[in-house]
C-alpha cells in the first residue's frame, strides 16, 4: 500500500547531537529497502521510538518528531501494510552483534502482550503462572546474543496456537503466510536457531535456556544434538533422568544396567553428583557460596533419531544455603568443559530477561498498535534495531540481572 502523498517526510527536528549517526545507522541496516520513501520511514519510525517518551504509539511518535499532517498514518503503513522483508535486516542487526559480543553465546527471552478481542495476530487465551491468572494475550519469542555484559536481539518468532491456525478468515485478514502453523515454543526456539545458523555469523555459540521460556528440554536437547549445536537447558526438578556410568576418562558413555528414570532432584539427592564445586555468586554486593553438583545422565525417550542410550548429558545442580532459594537443575552438552565455564554461562538468560524489560519500558516492545503478522515482524525489528543502536552507539547501562 502506498504511503500517501500528503504525508511527505521531512526531517524530523532532533537536535543534532541527541543521534549524530542514526542516518547512517539506519542506511546501514535498512538501506536494502527498495524505495525512497520507506528508507525514510523507518529513519522516522527508528528515532521515534529512542526519542518519544511513554507509550511509543505513532501518533505519539509523529507529534515528539514534529512530524507533517499525515505522518502518523505513514508510519503506521509503513509498519502494518508496506510489504518489505525484515530477514535482511535482521541479519544486518546479527552480523553487528556477533562482531561486537565475542564469547557471545544465545539465550532465549519472551514477551507477553496483552490484548483485547481476538483480531491481533497470534492473540490467545494463556495461563500466566506470574500474574496467576489467564490474559488474552500476544506471545513473542526472541533470539538474543548474550555476552557476560550485554544481551542484544536478532530474531523473533510469535506463538501461534491450533484455534488462530485453523482459522482461516483470520489468518487470511492477518496476512499469515501459509508455511506458519501452531508449534510448541521448544520448537520456535529450534526454528530460531536454524536461522542464525544459516547466516554463519554466529559460530559455534551454545544455547542456554532457563525455565522462564517453558521448553520441553528433552525434545529440545535431543534435536539440538542431531544439529551439533551445544546447549545448557534448565530443567524442572522432577525431569526424568537416566543415570550413566563414569567412563574411565570423565564422563560415562554406557548406560547403567537395568536403570529406572528417576527425577533429577532424586538423582542429586540420592548421590548422582559427588564432589560439589563451590562457588562464590555476587548478590545484592555480598558473595555467597553455594554448592554445584554434576553428574552424567541420559534423558529417556530423548531421541528422535537415534536410541536414547547413545547420547549422554551433563546434569548440574545448584543447591543454595537451606531456606534462600530451591535448588535450580541444567542439563548440558558441554560434558568436556571445565565446570568453572559452564557455571558462567548459567546466569547469562537473567541478563536477557532483564534487557527484554527494558525493550518493553524504553524501546516500545509492546505498542505495536496493527493486527497484521508482517507488522508484528517489522515493529520487533525497529525495537532491535534501536536497543541495538543505543546499546552500542550511547554504550547503554547494563540491565540489573534478575
Amino acid at each position: 500500500m502506498a504511503v500517501p502523498q500528503r504525508a511527505v517526510l521531512q526531517q524530523p527536528r532532533f537536535a543534532d547531537d541527541c543521534m549524530p549517526d542514526l542516518s547512517g545507522f539506519t542506511e546501514d541496516v535498512f538501506g536494502y529497502l527498495p524505495r525512497v520513501d520507506q528508507r525514510r520511514w523507518a529513519d522516522a519510525y527508528l528515532r521515534g521510538l529512542l526519542t518519544t517518551p511513554g507509550k511509543k504509539t505513532v501518533s505519539q511518535m509523529a507529534k515528539v518528531a514534529w512530524l507533517p499532517p499525515g505522518a502518523a498514518q505513514a508510519l503506521q503503513q509503513f509498519i502494518s501494510a508496506s510489504p518489505w522483508d525484515w530477514s535482511a535486516a535482521r541479519e544486518s542487526l546479527a552480523r553487528k552483534a556477533a562482531a561486537r559480543l565475542p564469547g557471545h553465546s544465545l539465550t532465549v527471552g519472551t514477551t507477553l502482550v496483552e490484548k483485547r478481542g481476538e483480531h491481533s495476530v497470534g492473540v490467545h487465551k494463556r495461563f500466566v503462572p506470574e500474574a496467576g491468572r489467564t490474559i488474552n494475550c500476544q506471545v513473542g519469542i526472541g533470539l538474543f546474543l548474550t555476552s557476560e555484559s550485554q544481551s542484544i536481539p536478532v530474531e523473533w518468532s510469535l506463538l501461534m496456537d491450533e484455534a488462530w491456525c485453523g482459522d482461516e478468515v483470520r489468518r487470511r485478514r492477518a496476512r499469515v503466510p501459509d508455511t506458519v502453523r501452531a508449534e510448541p515454543s521448544w520448537a520456535h526456539v529450534l526454528d530460531l536457531t536454524d536461522r542464525l545458523a544459516a547466516l554463519k555469523v554466529s559460530g559455534p555459540a551454545p544455547l542456554v535456556v532457563d525455565q522462564h521460556c517453558a521448553v520441553d528440554a528433552t525434545r529440545l536437547a535431543a534435536h539440538l544434538h542431531l544439529r551439533e549445536r551445544d546447549f545448557v537447558l534448565e530443567v524442572r526438578p522432577d525431569q526424568p533422568v537416566l543415570p550413566a556410568l563414569h567412563a574411565a576418562s570423565g564422563i560415562g558413555t554406557r548406560p547403567s544396567p537395568a536403570a529406572r528414570p528417576v527425577s533429577a532432584q532424586q538423582f542429586m539427592r540420592e548421590g548422582g553428583g559427588r564432589h560439589p564445586y563451590v562457588v562464590g555468586v555476587e548478590q545484592g554486593g555480598r558473595t555467597r557460596r553455594v554448592q554445584v553438583y554434576s553428574a552424567p545422565v541420559r534423558l529417556p525417550g530423548s531421541s528422535p533419531a537415534a536410541p536414547s542410550t547413545q547420547r549422554v548429558h551433563r546434569l548440574i545442580a545448584e543447591q543454595f544455603p537451606a531456606g534462600r532459594r530451591p535448588a535450580r537443575f541444567w542439563i548440558t552438552s558441554l560434558g568436556e568443559r571445565r565446570t568453572d565455564e559452564v557455571l558462567s554461562l548459567l546466569h547469562r538468560p537473567s541478563l536477557t530477561h532483564a534487557v527484554v524489560q527494558h525493550l518493553e519500558d524504553d524501546f516500545g516492545l509492546l505498542d505495536f498498535e496493527g493486527r497484521s503478522f508482517p507488522g508484528w515482524h517489522h515493529h520487533m525489528t525497529m525495537s532491535s534495531a534501536a536497543y541495538l543502536y543505543r546499546s552500542f552507539r550511547h554504550g547503554a547501562r547494563r540491565p540489573a540481572r534478575l
